[in-house]
């Protein structure tokens, strides 16, 4: 196993749950922490390690901040990833102290892991089937949502998306499943179909149609999210 997920293990079992301090152990002198940078600087595995176990109170201290919005492993396992490569990438000739750049990266590591998570939860919620309408159509939660009024910035994306379209059509769905797609929302002139009619049509069932519908939409959406 490499040696931050040996460390990253050994702190969390000392830590868990409290974020204790007294877990730790204390912060290196100035004078010392530039003589186990310089060796780390060097490639001494010994002096990395020693700023790492110096600087766990620092991760611990931030990661406090996010108590509550992920579990408490993943708090201090993310933040120790951020403290790691903080010692990895340190200059000492850029004028910051280790201190003020190592919480710069363990804050972002941090506010990295929750934007994914809750950009993850929001797909979810947003996608996943809530029940059907009259015609047996699939109804997402996305779907009766609605906005009074776009933002500008709304607006330039939604045309992006929209001149992105035709090449996502091209060359991000099968054949099958761009036919779908333009016959399903009506693109190029055609006339929106249900999709009960476009079962009919294409002679499957609409259970089937509504997961090829699903798998090319999320093709669509990562193609445009990238």
């Amino acid at each position: 196993m490499h040696f931050f997920h040996i460390l990253i293990i050994k702190y969390i079992q000392i830590a868990r749950g409290l974020f204790s301090m007294q877990a730790f152990k204390k912060p290196l002198l100035p004078d010392q922490e530039e003589y186990y940078l310089k060796l780390c600087r060097a490639g001494d595995a010994d002096a990395r390690r020693i700023l790492i176990e110096s600087n766990m109170r620092l991760v611990a201290h931030i990661a406090k901040k996010y108590i509550g919005t992920a579990d408490n492993d993943d708090l201090l396992s993310v933040g120790t990833i951020g403290l790691i490569k903080a010692i990895d990438s340190y200059d000492h000739a850029k004028g910051n102290r280790l201190v003020t750049y190592a919480s710069r990266c363990i804050d972002n590591e941090l506010l990295m892991m929750l934007r994914h998570s809750r950009k993850y939860a929001r797909e979810v919620s947003l996608f996943e089937p809530i029940g059907t309408d009259k015609e047996g159509n699939e109804i997402n939660l996305i779907d009766i949502i609605s906005q009074d009024e776009a933002t500008i910035l709304d607006s330039m994306v939604h045309t992006y998306h929209i001149n992105r379209l035709p090449y996502c059509l091209k060359h991000c769905l099968s054949e099958q499943e761009a036919s779908l797609i333009i016959r399903r929302y009506g693109l190029y002139g055609h006339p929106p179909r249900t999709q009960k009619e476009i079962a009919s049509q294409m002679g499957i069932s609409r259970s089937y149609v509504s997961r090829i519908e699903k798998r090319a939409l999320q093709k669509i959406r990562r193609q445009l999210e990238a």
